[in-house]
C-alpha cells in the first residue's frame, strides 16, 4: 500500500491506499487512515431493476457492511450519508436507466469511520473512470469538553482526557471547495460549528493531495 506517513501542522493520521485491489469489479480502493481502513469497491454502470429505473439518470446504490457483519441502523445511515455524497459528486444524467452500485467493506474502525469509507468510495470511483463532476474528501474532528477541537482523532485520543462532548464529519467537493455533506453528534455551539467546518476544510485539501499522488502512483505502474 502506499504510505503517506508525513504530518503537518494539521495532524491527518497517515493515509495509504491501494487501487485496483478487486478484479470482479468496475473500480476499488482499499483505503486506510491511521488504523481505521475500508475496502470500496464500484460496479457499474449496469442494468438496473424496474423498481430503481431512473429515465434522466443512474441510480446510485451503496452496500455498506461491517467488521462484524451484523446489519445495523448505523450501517444504513452510513450507506445513506455515503449515497448522497457520492450522488452529488458523480455526473448520473450521463448513465440513464442503469445502476452505479458501491459495495463497502469496513476492516477495521479507530475512529473516524464515516470520513475514511467516503474517502474510500471516492478513490473507487476515480478507478472506476466514471465522469464525476467533482471529487469528495471527507474529514473528521472531535470537541474536548475544554473546547478545544481536535483534528482526525484516533480511538485512542477520542476515550483520553475526558473524552469529547461532540463529533464533526463534513465532506467537501474539489472545485470550490463548498461542504456536501455534514454529520455531527454531541452538543456544540454555532461558533464550535463553524470552527470545525474551517478545519475540516483546510485538512481536506491534504486528502485531494493524496488522492492525485495515489492516482499518478497507480498510473506510473500499470502504464
Amino acid at each position: 500500500m502506499e504510505d503517506d506517513s508525513e504530518h503537518n501542522f494539521l495532524e491527518l493520521r497517515p493515509m495509504r491506499c491501494e487501487l485496483d485491489v478487486l478484479s470482479r469489479s468496475d473500480g476499488s480502493a482499499l483505503f486506510a487512515q491511521g488504523e481505521t481502513a475500508v475496502l470500496s469497491s464500484v460496479h457499474g454502470p449496469v442494468e438496473v431493476k424496474l423498481q430503481n429505473l431512473q429515465y434522466d439518470k443512474s441510480s446510485v446504490e451503496v452496500y455498506y457492511k461491517s467488521k462484524s457483519g451484523q446489519q445495523s441502523v448505523g450501517d444504513r445511515f452510513r450507506e445513506q450519508y455515503i449515497r448522497n455524497t457520492c450522488e452529488s459528486a458523480l455526473l448520473t444524467a450521463l448513465y440513464p436507466r442503469t445502476a452505479i452500485s458501491l459495495q463497502l467493506q469496513e476492516m477495521e474502525d479507530r475512529a473516524g469511520l464515516i470520513a475514511c469509507a467516503v474517502n474510500a468510495s471516492c478513490l473507487s470511483l476515480l478507478h472506476s473512470g466514471l465522469e464525476m463532476r467533482f471529487l469528495v474528501a471527507a474529514v473528521h474532528c472531535a470537541l474536548r469538553p475544554s473546547g478545544a477541537l481536535l483534528l482526525d482523532p484516533d480511538a485512542r485520543t477520542m476515550a483520553e482526557e475526558g473524552g469529547f462532548v461532540a463529533t464533526f464529519t463534513f465532506a467537501f467537493e474539489s472545485v470550490s471547495r463548498r461542504t456536501v455533506a455534514v454529520h455531527t453528534e454531541g452538543h456544540f455551539t454555532a461558533e464550535q460549528f463553524n470552527e470545525a467546518q474551517e478545519l475540516c476544510a483546510k485538512a481536506s485539501e491534504i486528502i485531494f493531495v493524496f488522492y492525485r499522488k495515489s492516482l499518478k502512483k497507480y498510473m506510473k505502474v500499470y502504464c
